[in-house]
């Protein structure tokens, strides 16, 4: 009897442990996808695009295409990559995240460029006889489409997830983490996009079949408001993309040596929550929050004429990510 009540103590023990590792990969997934941030909105603001011109029907069959993708992409092909890249060259990960962060700001300032001039580009399928494509090459070019600039959100997902995380757990942790924040994202943004495409659907639905008046007008409203509401994903997805954009290349930065503008940042936001002594919180991330912000605006201003030579030098003829 003994015995068995040592072995129960030792299960005990073991599941604790096993406990305490899984709140440990919960917690550290959650910081480090709290960081991706502003690449998780752009993915969920950007998808709904992919779908825009398709039956109703395809709505649903196009977004878990996607979705399939995004997972396979994030768990066989970037996690293992990151891991890889974790273990061998870790210096490479500021530089990596430069990168990351500079193609946020350039997408956030682009999409502000194109705000501010009141230009409106209307994107053209076509293949390469330039004939008119039958609906399953289209949605066949689409989702590609959808899938590469997946792949591009969900590399820098994983990168600034992986610098988030505690490299001294060792790689299997490291391998969790990653793979939670993989799996979680994935089902949040196609989760979101699945919602987002099919509301107006609903909406309609409701307006016309509603049981009561109540819920016909508020079915109305469903598809009246959708327009507005995705115009506030695009505008919430480009702040976010300058916000995190910019904090990125700052951090990594930091990380590199060159510690001013990570300096100037910080100093700003204690001097605006009252200093150490004073109320911390909301006053000091807002700053924090803003002057990211202008910076990777900036920066995304001084990137836009060097990649839109590069464009042409590629005979793309403008910008080929953009959204």
């Amino acid at each position: 009897m003994s015995g068995l009540l040592a072995l129960f103590d030792d299960v005990a023990a073991i599941a604790k442990v096993a406990s305490a590792s899984v709140d440990d990969v919960i917690g550290q997934a959650s910081k480090a996808g709290a960081k991706a941030a502003g690449a998780v909105i752009d993915d969920a603001a950007v998808t709904p695009k992919y779908v825009q011109g398709f039956a109703a029907a395809r709505e649903l069959p196009i977004v878990w295409k996607i979705a399939r993708a995004s997972a396979f992409n994030k768990l066989v092909i970037l996690l293992p990559a990151a891991l890889l890249l974790s273990q061998f060259a870790p210096w490479l990960i500021p530089y990596l995240l430069i990168l990351g962060g500079g193609y946020l700001c350039y997408e956030g300032a682009h999409k502000v460029w194109h705000a501010v001039a009141h230009r409106q580009s209307e994107a053209k399928i076509q293949d390469p006889e330039h004939t008119p494509l039958d609906a399953a090459h289209l949605e066949e070019q689409r989702v590609r489409g959808a899938i590469k600039t997946d792949f591009i959100l969900s590399a820098e997902i994983m990168t600034i997830a992986l610098a988030a995380t505690d490299a001294s757990a060792g790689l299997w942790f490291q391998g969790a983490v990653l793979a939670v924040i993989a799996i979680v994202i994935t089902v949040a943004v196609y989760g979101a996009v699945a919602v987002i495409v099919k509301a107006d659907d609903f909406g309609l639905h409701l307006a016309q079949n509603g049981f009561t008046e109540l819920g016909r007008k508020t079915g109305a409203a469903i598809v009246r408001g959708m327009p507005h509401f995705l115009r506030g994903l695009t505008i919430v997805g480009t702040a976010a993309m300058l916000w995190v954009g910019g904090n990125i290349v700052v951090h990594a930065l930091h990380e590199i040596g060159w510690h001013l503008p990570y300096d100037v940042i910080k100093g700003a936001a204690k001097a605006a929550s009252g200093g150490e002594t004073g109320p911390v919180g909301f006053v000091g991330w807002f700053v924090t929050a803003l002057l990211d912000g202008i910076i990777g605006l900036a920066l995304g201003l001084a990137l836009l004429p060097g990649v839109a030579r590069l464009s042409a030098m590629f005979g793309k003829g403008g910008d080929a990510t953009a959204h």
